[in-house]
């Protein structure tokens, strides 16, 4: 019997050994733009998982958004990376990225049915428990997936880390159906503390189950290593209010994924 223990443990061992995060890029399209997403999973098991939308920041999808999705495929999801601006935008200055994130939130239709898209891409894959799927996104993505959420989706939850409250209709949050979660830097000139008391005004008057975190000392873009070390700047990572916000979102899920 105990060599047969140490067997088990054995190929236990060399399963999880060969077991790898696997990233690809996602060829897709809404209506006749091409798009191209990013999906990241565990491949140690077939077997299906809660689905996580991934949004990217006005920069678009690069190595950062990657990251996390390889994040969110460690802790045992599988995550989707939506493309909002389009196959090759990739934005390589402030004010490029400006120009992008600008049609959008200048247009919120825009925005709701192409992350919309990204949502239906998401629930085709064949990894994806379609019942247990949230979304998550920073800054231009964290207001994204909030008008994802407005939008009426069927989700389980949304987590907006330092992104924009604002919404055109406030009487739209009537339409959400899942939880929601926002971790705001509370020193963040880009999303002022009147934007946040209008935030919560929409989401009481609505009903909606939400959470609302400020991360005192943080500014805007808190949670990204590339965002600089000078909050005097408004925009500034900090170890402390990433490391906080991502183990709030993984009790988030532990609750609305569970």
């Amino acid at each position: 019997m105990r060599y047969y223990l140490i067997a088990l443990v054995m190929v236990f061992l060399v399963a999880s050994a060969s077991a790898e995060i696997t990233g690809e890029s996602v060829a897709y399209k809404h209506g006749d733009v091409v798009l191209e997403g990013y999906v990241a999973y565990n491949d140690a098991t077939d077997d299906k998982r809660p689905g996580v939308l991934v949004v990217h920041e006005w920069t678009g999808l690069g190595d950062y958004t990657r990251s996390r999705c390889h994040q969110l495929a460690e802790l045992g999801y599988v995550a989707f990376a939506v493309d909002m601006y389009g196959k090759g935008i990739r934005p390589q200055t402030t004010q490029e990225a400006a120009e992008q994130a600008s049609k959008y939130r200048g247009d919120r239709q825009l925005m709701r049915d192409r992350v919309n898209t990204g949502l239906d891409e998401l629930r085709r894959n064949s990894m994806c428990d379609t019942s247990r799927i949230a979304a998550i996104g920073y800054c231009f993505g964290g207001g994204t997936v909030l008008e994802l959420a407005r939008s009426g989706a069927r989700l389980e939850g949304v987590v907006s880390f330092h992104g924009n409250l604002d919404t055109p209709d406030p009487g739209d949050a009537e339409n959400i159906r899942c939880q929601v979660l926002v971790c705001h830097g509370a020193d963040d000139p880009h999303v002022p503390w009147d934007q946040v008391v209008e935030f919560r005004n929409e989401m009481s008057n609505a009903g909606v189950d939400y959470r609302l975190i400020a991360y005192g000392g943080a500014v805007h873009s808190f949670t990204n290593p590339n965002s600089g070390d000078d909050p005097s700047t408004g925009v500034a990572y900090d170890a402390d209010a990433d490391r906080r916000s991502w183990a709030h979102m993984k009790l988030f899920f532990d609750e609305v994924l569970r």
